[in-house]
């Protein structure tokens, strides 16, 4: 029997045995559809609501009900994938008109603020390797220039000699969809680059070493992966308390350029990034830290204001008190 509008159970079974047909759904996934749609048509049963009346209002207002309930954004574009999903299947069989939701936007996720290590926290990594051996002086340098160019990990692992001009302090960086761009090298950076290549680096070269900058112990190019595994290794020795990672030390670069008053549109030149809007995130993040400072020194002068009173009162107290004293005396 054919299923019609006005039986949306039938429609669910329906809409879901095509599902299971056409896409290969496991029956976890089409647990969890089913679920989703029940639940939004027995709302929709609640408000006396068919489904040929359904618009993007009811369908909002479904939505933040599960919000105000607690549910996690995640599921809630689960759910709002699903019901779409089966509103443009109701359309395409032709049981409605017109798509009501075709419009419609998705929850969105809010954007998670990048974590970053402060000026101490930077220090104690970059202090961590023993220079006195080459593959210290290279992981000083690796650090510095994570760090002080604000390189992701897979720009960092394809670096060879020529990419670095010594003369401008300049690193010339193959980025995400090989697009070249220009890495400024600080002095620190600079002097760990230095001291690797003319200490560090002839004690690593082997017979596969070409002109990779950045050698493993048997002279081949030094991996992704590797770097990552140092990184680290130096934070556990820095005894720094985050899990950091070579992202990180990217996100502090942003971070600590923007603190210091660099233009974000520069910022973006350096990382790379495609739209300024990616790197905007990072005045959001010191935007955060100042307000987490002001609010922290206006705790401090709040105690410190309540200790005065405090005082002041005791002290009227005593004063009282010494003067009551002194009036039974006479």
């Amino acid at each position: 029997m054919t299923a019609t509008i006005s039986d949306p159970a039938a429609l669910l079974d329906r809409y879901l045995s095509q599902l299971a047909e056409q896409r290969q759904l496991s029956p976890y996934t089409l647990r969890n559809y089913r679920s989703d749609l029940q639940q939004f048509l027995g709302y929709l049963a609640e408000q006396e609501t068919p489904l040929e009346e359904v618009t993007r209002h009811s369908y909002r207002a479904y939505l933040t009900k599960l919000r105000e309930e607690g549910t996690a954004v995640g599921s809630l574009r689960r759910r709002a994938s699903t019901i779409k999903g089966f509103f443009k299947h109701l359309y395409a069989c032709k049981l409605l008109p017109n798509d009501p939701l075709r419009l419609a936007s998705a929850p969105k996720t809010p954007a998670r603020l990048p974590t970053f290590l402060n000026e101490h926290e930077i220090d104690a990594l970059l202090a961590a390797p023993e220079i006195n051996k080459p593959a210290g002086l290279r992981d000083r340098a690796i650090l510095e220039v994570l760090y002080g160019a604000g390189l992701r990990v897979s720009e960092l692992a394809k670096l060879r000699l020529p990419a670095i001009d010594w003369e401008n302090k300049l690193l010339q960086v193959q980025g995400k969809g090989g697009r070249e761009r220009v890495a400024l090298l600080g002095q620190g950076a600079l002097a760990a680059i230095q001291d690797y290549v003319r200490e560090g680096r002839p004690a690593l070269v082997g017979g596969k070493s070409e002109d990779w900058l950045w050698l493993n112990r048997f002279g081949g190019p030094l991996s992704a992966r590797a770097v990552q595994l140092a990184v680290r290794r130096y934070a556990v020795q820095a005894a720094l308390p985050k899990s950091v990672h070579p992202h990180l030390l990217r996100h502090t670069f942003a971070t600590h350029m923007i603190e210091r008053g660099a233009d974000v549109r520069i910022v973006q030149e350096l990382l790379g990034h495609a739209s300024v809007g990616t790197t905007q995130i990072y005045t959001h993040v010191t935007e955060t830290a100042k307000r987490a400072t002001i609010e922290a020194s206006l705790d401090g002068i709040s105690e410190q204001l309540q200790a005065r009173l405090t005082a002041q009162r005791e002290s009227q107290r005593l004063g009282v008190a010494h003067h009551n004293e002194e009036s039974r005396a006479s």
